[in-house]
């Protein structure tokens, strides 16, 4: 990649450190759909053929390869779905497969998510012989009743039995928790929270629970079966839950995600940075930078139809197109300014071949939603993270 102007303005110091080269490894099935998800995952009638799936993603990361040769890997994702459901040998397979194609970093972060129900839990020792070194529980909750109402197919007790396991096992673990949910109370997330920092390892997702189009919670929602909180206590969730996770040494480095010193993900941060990274999988993304620009893919996410056509093409892309420079442009603000760190200006205006308007980021200086860092980065500040919508928008009106 061709070296970036130095700017002259104090709009931040653009000699970045490399925001790495990512693969994320999508595997689409669940054994129940929770009635809130709305992500690509598929419950099949009989478990799925994985010899047959190992071959195709084999296939698809050597189509990749080709596409961006030489690349190191500093980080690989198995997301879902639930890839806990996988067998340790097909995630060895895997690895091996991105072994052969590119570098593997010898620091590489290979994380996998998983369920915390005791049958996926006896399978994290396989996961770990075969090369992940860092698990992300989907916890969601540390309550039995929550957890039932999430559709969830474990306990309270057995979610604090697995992540046990996975602090045994890994050398780093995370775990994600839902909260603002319907009924919920401050004073019992204060209490949850609190429990959850104390079981927690260097990293925690944190996230307000959200109604999407086409799932149960969306029609349960519609019907009034459905209450969450309103604006303002949502907004009270979320201070409380920065303020908590402040005082024990996890602020936010991005919207939802917290972190001990050098705990966040490093394979998250690679979107959040604008880096490259592969996604082979049904239904998976990804974004390389080639000579002509950035291309963006997209598999087919019905995962019969992705399997077939990596059986007859090679890949299962519908989707492989050079962005514009405003596209790109457009994403590196809405991916970066989610991070606690923010942006370089000096790195937007050269991805998107215009500037953003300077007058306006002055205003938004001004009235406290954006701040200026020591370094010359720009980012959201307290008051402007929870904002962090309109204040895109504002900026690229």
């Amino acid at each position: 990649m061709a070296a970036l102007p130095r700017e002259s303005e104090p709009d931040g110091d653009i000699r970045l450190a490399d925001p790495g080269f990512g693969i994320y490894v999508h595997w689409p099935f669940c054994a129940a759909k929770c009635p809130y998800c709305d992500f690509n995952s598929h419950v099949p009638d009989t478990p799925p053929d994985e010899k047959r799936l190992l071959a195709a993603y084999r296939a698809e990361l050597a189509h990749f390869a080709a596409l961006a040769p030489g690349r190191t890997v500093s980080s690989v994702f198995f997301g879902g779905g639930t890839p806990s459901l996988m067998s340790g040998e097909t995630v060895a397979g895997i690895l091996d497969a991105i072994a052969r194609l590119w570098p593997l970093a010898g620091d590489a972060e290979i994380t996998l998510e998983a369920n915390p129900t005791s049958a996926e839990a006896a399978r994290f020792a396989r996961y770990r012989s075969a090369g992940v070194n860092r698990l992300s529980l989907g916890v969601q909750s540390l309550r039995d009743d929550a957890l039932a109402a999430l559709g969830r197919r474990h306990g309270a007790r057995e979610a604090v039995a697995a992540l046990e396991t996975a602090r045994s096992l890994f050398p780093r673990f995370s775990f994600d928790l839902i909260y603002a949910r319907s009924g919920q109370q401050l004073a019992d997330w204060r209490v949850e929270l609190a429990e959850a920092l104390a079981l927690a390892g260097d990293h925690l997702s944190l996230y307000q629970l959200t109604i999407e189009r086409g799932t149960p919670f969306f029609a349960r929602q519609r019907r009034g079966e459905l209450q969450l909180p309103d604006d303002d206590l949502a907004r009270d969730f979320y201070d409380l839950t920065q303020d908590l996770c402040q005082s024990a040494g996890m602020p936010a480095y991005e919207i939802s995600n917290h972190a001990r010193p050098g705990g966040a993900s490093r394979h998250n941060l690679t979107y959040w940075r604008s880096g490259d990274y592969v996604g082979v999988g049904a239904g998976a993304h990804g974004r390389i930078g080639s000579g002509a620009g950035r291309r963006a893919t997209a598999a087919i996410a019905r995962p019969a139809a992705w399997l077939g056509q990596v059986e007859r093409l090679g890949h299962g892309l519908v989707e492989d197109v050079v962005l514009d420079a405003g596209e790109a442009g457009e994403e590196f603000l809405l991916m970066g300014l989610r991070l606690g760190e923010g942006i370089c200006l000096a790195r937007h205006d050269a991805i998107a071949g215009v500037p953003l308007p300077r007058d306006r980021i002055a205003n938004l200086l001004a009235e406290g939603l954006l701040e200026r860092r020591a370094d010359g980065r720009i980012a959201a500040s307290a008051s402007g993270r929870p904002v962090l919508n309109s204040l895109i928008a504002s900026l690229l009106a």
